[in-house]
């Protein structure tokens, strides 16, 4: 499964770990159908380290997750997964920022660097870029003033999946307990995301 970002900058391609994290890449998609991530600013840009963006107040404060959309205010955020363990080892890592308490909404970061260990234990790994490297560079590079804020205005103009859900099998529906704010996949039920016509 694969998830196309054009920036002002150029194109990315990202490559996403659906069987290792299905919730965070469902949030993702999604959030890339609704197209949530279209204009968004890249607001966070530390030269071989990270580049940051999802937040469209373009502030790193805001965001949060599809499954607010759907369930209200409980499901701002939904649980990091953790399990298998994924780490941040070369360039072009895809990661949900954690928001606190192991909780991710809508904003992700993408590593320029390499060997990141110690954000292993705090950002979820979902995917890594495989095409567009050079773009990744190129934003690595732009000048940046304070707070790491790029002098130029770099943004997601629009985001396009690349490969239909056919991972998503089994009629699997995402439900959030309001009690316990957790995930479970429950299969077979009358509900099912629809699928995605290229």
């Amino acid at each position: 499964m694969a998830v196309l970002l054009e920036t002002t900058m150029g194109d990315l391609v990202i490559d996403l770990y659906t069987e290792e994290r299905p919730c965070a890449c469902l949030n993702f998609l999604k959030l890339c159908k609704v197209k949530y991530y279209n204009y968004c600013l890249i607001y966070n840009v530390q030269r071989d380290f990270i580049i940051q963006t999802g937040d469209p107040m373009g502030t790193g404060h805001g965001g949060e997750s599809i499954f607010f959309q759907l369930y209200g205010e409980q499901a701002r955020f939904f649980e990091a997964e953790k399990v298998p363990r994924i780490k941040h080892k070369k360039k072009g890592t895809v990661s949900m920022v954690n928001n606190g308490s192991d909780q991710h909404g809508s904003q992700f970061l993408i590593t320029t660097g390499e060997n990141l260990d110690y954000l292993d234990s705090v950002h979820t790994v979902f995917g890594e870029v495989t095409e567009g490297m050079d773009v990744l560079m190129k934003i690595n590079e732009t000048f940046v003033g304070k707070d790491f804020i790029p002098y130029q205005d770099i943004r997601i103009n629009h985001t396009a999946l690349a490969k239909p859900w056919s991972w998503l099998s089994g009629n699997y529906v995402w439900i959030f307990s309001v009690q316990s704010e957790r995930k479970r996949r429950v299969s077979n039920q009358a509900e099912t995301w629809e699928t995605v016509e290229m």
